[in-house]
């Protein structure tokens, strides 16, 4: 089996490197991440500029773009065979709710699933990424529970892991997508010629949804397993719309 994998922290992540290791012991691993960090850049391409990916001596490569970027130049020039899957991961800190509409972590793992190839974002909920040591046998076995599958044509996998040590953790639950809501996330400053600034960032956030949530079961110490959908049409509402008959 063959498994590409990329993440939005750089190629330099801790997380990467986890993931990269814990997907060795059951697959042929190429990595292609970002030269540098690239959270919250969704889906972006870069487009006004060539990007020169470079391989690193232990076989690694790094590129000067975005997630998407990386997993459309694996697939598209670097790899000489189709992976089977793409992981994304793991992240230093979560994607729930509305982040999964920021998140390079789950963009670069979206890349793969809009190239015909199924997707796992595996992110972990805090910053201080040395917790994984403690969670490699929960990783390990729900990964292979997943490759050992079959998967879903245009579904990925989006994998929340608490923030307690391995032998803490109470099991998995597959989850739908809570909500986040942030306070003064807008903070004004002035520059050094006295000109107003705006940085978005900060602030608190604070989770909400019912308790078959991804923020519930990480609160509970599970890991959340939500099956995200490529296709975001609202079928119910194309009914609703087609009965106004605004082309008659």
């Amino acid at each position: 089996m063959k498994i590409l994998i990329s993440n939005d922290d750089g190629i330099l992540a801790t997380g990467l490197s986890v993931l990269a290791d814990i997907s060795r012991s059951f697959a042929d691993v190429t990595v292609v991440a970002p030269d540098r960090e690239q959270s919250a850049t969704s889906s972006s391409l870069t487009l006004t500029r060539p990007l020169r990916p470079v391989k690193l001596e232990d076989g690694k490569y790094q590129v000067d773009g975005t997630p998407t970027d990386c997993v459309l130049l694996a697939l598209g020039a670097l790899l000489q065979e189709k992976p089977e899957f793409v992981f994304s991961g793991i992240n230093h800190g979560p994607n729930m709710g509305e982040d999964v509409l920021y998140s390079g972590t789950v963009a670069a793992a979206m890349e793969g699933l809009s190239l015909g190839i199924p997707g796992i974002a595996v992110s972990l909920a805090t910053f201080d990424p040395a917790i994984l040591e403690t969670q490699r046998d929960w990783i390990e076995r729900l990964l292979k529970r997943i490759v050992a599958s079959e998967p879903r044509p245009n579904t990925l996998l989006n994998i929340n892991i608490p923030n307690r040590p391995g032998d803490q953790i109470k099991g998995i639950k597959v989850t739908k997508l809570g909500q986040r809501v942030y306070s003064d996330s807008i903070t004004k400053s002035k520059d050094p010629w006295g000109r107003e600034t705006l940085w978005i960032g900060g602030g608190n956030v604070a989770w909400s949804g019912p308790d078959d949530c991804d923020f519930r079961a990480i609160e509970d110490g599970y890991i959340s397993v939500t099956p995200l959908q490529f296709d975001l049409t609202d079928y119910e509402l194309m009914k609703e719309v087609d009965s106004w008959r605004l082309g008659a």
